[in-house]
């Protein structure tokens, strides 16, 4: 098992690791729409938020040497079910491999954020 970790995403604000690799699958941590240069949540929507989120994972399955196109499977969250047509129109511009996903909507999400993704992917 190996460590991922990157300064081009936001760092773990628990105690817990950006991502983990095991054999070929990189499981990276939830991510939400923290800027890693200012460690702030950038974006007023659920679409500019996303866009966010969706930019800090390809950095971190860049740094574990995969890549968005390699993603099989996500998990997202949502802080109000009624942003899902907003999140899907950001979604589908970066996930077009169409991975399984899994999308609910939650009470919060850390730092008053309104997305959170988690990716699993090859390398």
């Amino acid at each position: 098992m190996k460590t991922v970790q990157t300064d081009k995403a936001p760092a773990a604000i628990g105690p817990y690791s950006q991502a983990k690799i095991v054999g070929n699958v990189v499981y990276c941590s939830g991510q939400i729409p923290v800027d890693p240069s200012t460690s702030q949540i950038t974006g007023s929507t659920v679409g500019e938020q996303t866009r966010r989120v969706c930019l800090n994972i390809k950095e971190l399955l860049r740094a574990a040497g995969s890549s968005l196109d390699k993603v099989f499977k996500t998990t997202c969250f949502l802080a109000d079910i009624k942003d899902f047509a907003e999140f899907n129109d950001v979604y589908k511009e970066f996930f077009t491999s169409a991975p399984a996903r899994s999308c609910v909507a939650v009470k919060d999400i850390p730092k008053g954020a309104l997305v959170e993704i988690e990716v699993i992917a090859e390398i």
